[in-house]
């Protein structure tokens, strides 16, 4: 049997990992090849011996690798490996029972449904997106208009990251979205989880290529001036064999306790966010894809079964905290942690957090009692918006407030607007199967709630398909429906998505002050008779307003006076209703494009424009003060 080599680990990166706070992790663990071999090093604090065995050795006995003091870590150089070698760790329990896991800090992997490990290569990888780097911002104000990508279904027959990359560009450039938000690229064995069921959090999916192939598609989208969000997902880990479950023949990364350590909905495993070990696993994590590669922002998955003990868990099927209460206190320290670490090693960096309750103060600063992400998912306003979409406009009289409630919390946090993958997937259906009536109400339903959507303080996010109109729900196992853009409806509703974004990057009123209430104004929110309403977002120093006034029903609203905060002429900078989009084309008074308003005082504002408002449609009207 062949031994490792020697080697030694220093005192201070062990000790910075006992301690949890080594922000380079990926450097101290796992395979890295060195021009004596390959040095490998694992943690595992309960194992009576631990081996390395892969392609060098034919898989054979493997070979013996060296505790390093006592910090539960063994390492050792193999000088017969080198990069490209497939690699796995047996992990010989206490009670004698040898166990053959993948490393957990791999940053390469087999393509699944193969789940060795692989010893990478030293990238060479040259990046171009230096000016992108140097002026991206996570502050108030930055324009962040999300289009949700899962690669996997995105558009069959790419071949890999790179062709992705290109075509992916091509497309969200077209479209007008500042931000890319891919579903979980690090490796996951089961396809159809969509990578929420991570074995490989170190590692880029193999599905698509090198560890260097995706960082070129990364640099590809920044250089088109385009940012790179992907979900993370330390909320939980699959109970695979092979991977991080009971990997030392103990609890190790998980709590032994199936009350705290188990997710009874989803069958995997929850981190024990109170050792200290994990927690750097964790947050180290989050630091490799933002410094590796060069990723924008991580939107932290299902952050509300996070903070809570008793999530998804009958009475008696949860242990209270040391205060006794349902509180996650050690998932609240992990998750400010986390936050601080982010915002003090790259400050530009987004933190979005998929957090579906009330929990206060999400996006406000650790240092003021917050968890201190940058944005956070707002599932209330979603439910909300396609709850009244959903209904005939015939009774939308009666769920009014559902489009207003939101707004009197939506400066609560810093809000990121989802029409996520979840909500057109498990017999939701599509986005357009969801609106009422017959096919051209529906295609005018959706274009309004997309304006209606637009117009809202908060960033918005669409789903990869939605600008396609599709009429079923999407399939991650088939590719997006590309033919229906041969036909005027769909193709209508693509072509408003990309006007929308468009004028929001004209209109700067749109985004500047989202995060501010004195920012909007509502004009109307009362007129449920006739489910109208207008509101106003005003860009700083009350310089430039645009007036959005929506009506919900397909009856069309002749001669509808409009508030207006000083009267000049105001421009009509989107319609839903227009024909190019597949619209009827109401009112007469619109082919100018342009509104005359007087000084006659109206909702509650000094002048006012009289608008013919079309059916199921929305309008802006946008002028900058005399």
């Amino acid at each position: 049997m062949a031994y490792a080599r020697v080697v030694l680990l220093s005192d201070l990166d062990l000790h910075l990992f006992n301690e949890g706070t080594h922000r380079r992790l990926w450097d101290l663990l796992g395979a890295h090849p060195t021009t004596a071999g390959v040095r490998f090093s694992v943690w595992a604090p309960n194992a009576v011996a631990v081996y390395a065995l892969g392609d060098w050795n034919g898989w054979g006995d493997g070979t013996p690798l060296l505790p390093q003091s006592s910090s539960g870590i063994w390492a050792g150089v193999v000088p017969e490996a080198e990069p490209g070698h497939r690699y796995k760790f047996a992990v010989v329990t206490r009670g004698g029972v040898t166990r053959v896991k993948a490393d957990p800090m791999a940053r390469r992997t087999e393509c699944p449904p193969a789940s060795a490990s692989v010893v990478p290569w030293v990238s060479g990888y040259q990046w171009g997106d230096g000016e992108w780097m140097a002026g991206r911002s996570r502050e108030p104000g930055v324009p962040l208009r999300i289009y949700e990508v899962h690669l996997g279904s995105w558009r069959h027959g790419v071949d890999g990251y790179r062709e992705m990359g290109h075509q992916l560009a091509d497309h969200v450039a077209a479209l007008g979205f500042t931000h890319v938000e891919l579903l979980p690229v690090a490796e996951h064995p089961f396809g159809p989880s969509w990578g929420y069921q991570v074995t490989g959090y170190y590692a880029p999916t193999a599905r698509f290529g090198e560890p260097d192939d995706f960082k070129a598609l990364v640099d590809t989208l920044h250089q088109r001036g385009i940012g790179v969000l992907m979900d993370w997902v330390p909320a939980h880990f699959p109970k695979d064999d092979w991977s991080l479950a009971r990997f030392d023949g103990t609890a190790l990364y998980e709590h032994a306790d199936p009350r705290q350590g188990e997710h009874p909905d989803w069958g995997t495993y929850v981190f024990n966010y109170g050792r200290n070990e994990v927690r750097n696993f964790l947050v180290a994590n989050a630091l490799y894809w933002l410094n590796e590669f060069h990723v924008d922002g991580l939107r932290v998955d299902a952050v509300a079964s996070m903070l809570y003990l008793d999530y998804s868990r009958p009475a008696g099927g949860w242990v209270p905290n040391r205060h006794g209460g349902r509180e996650n206190l050690e998932a609240i320290d992990f998750l400010r942690e986390l936050n601080s670490v982010v915002s003090a090693e790259v400050p530009t960096a987004m933190m979005i957090a998929e957090e579906s309750t009330a929990w206060p103060k999400v996006t406000h600063p650790v240092e003021y009692g917050g968890l201190g992400f940058s944005h956070k998912w707002n599932m209330g306003w979603m439910h909300d918006t396609l709850g009244y979409f959903s209904h005939d406009p015939v009774h939308r009289r009666w769920h009014h407030r559902d489009l207003s409630f939101g707004l009197l919390y939506a400066f609560s946090e810093r809000f990121v607007l989802p029409l996520s993958h979840d909500e057109v997937v498990h017999g939701k259906g599509s986005l357009l199967g969801k609106m009422p009536g017959d096919d051209w109400q529906r295609f005018a339903n959706l274009r309004a709630l997309y304006a209606w959507m637009w117009a809202m303080p908060g960033a918005p996010l669409l789903f990869m398909g939605a600008e396609l109109a599709p009429f079923t729900e999407w399939n991650e196992a088939g590719g997006l429906p590309w033919h229906l853009l041969d036909h005027a409806p769909h193709r209508g509703v693509r072509d408003l998505l990309a006007d929308l974004n468009r004028v929001a990057g004209e209109w700067p009123v749109l985004h500047e002050r989202d995060h501010e209430p004195t920012g909007f104004q509502w004009l109307e929110a009362d007129d449920v008779d006739q489910s109208v309403f207008g509101f106003l977002r005003w860009g700083y120093g009350g310089g430039t307003v645009l007036a959005c006034v929506a009506n919900f029903t397909p009856v069309p609203r002749p001669g509808y006076r409009v508030g207006l905060p000083w009267e000049g002429q105001w421009q009509l900078v989107m319609d839903t209703d227009a024909p190019v989009y597949g619209g009827s084309g109401y009112g007469p008074s619109e082919a100018s494009g342009v509104h005359a308003s007087t000084e006659v005082a109206w909702q509650g504002q000094p002048a006012s424009a009289v608008v013919d408002l079309p059916p199921l449609a929305v309008r802006w009207l946008v002028a900058r003060r005399p």
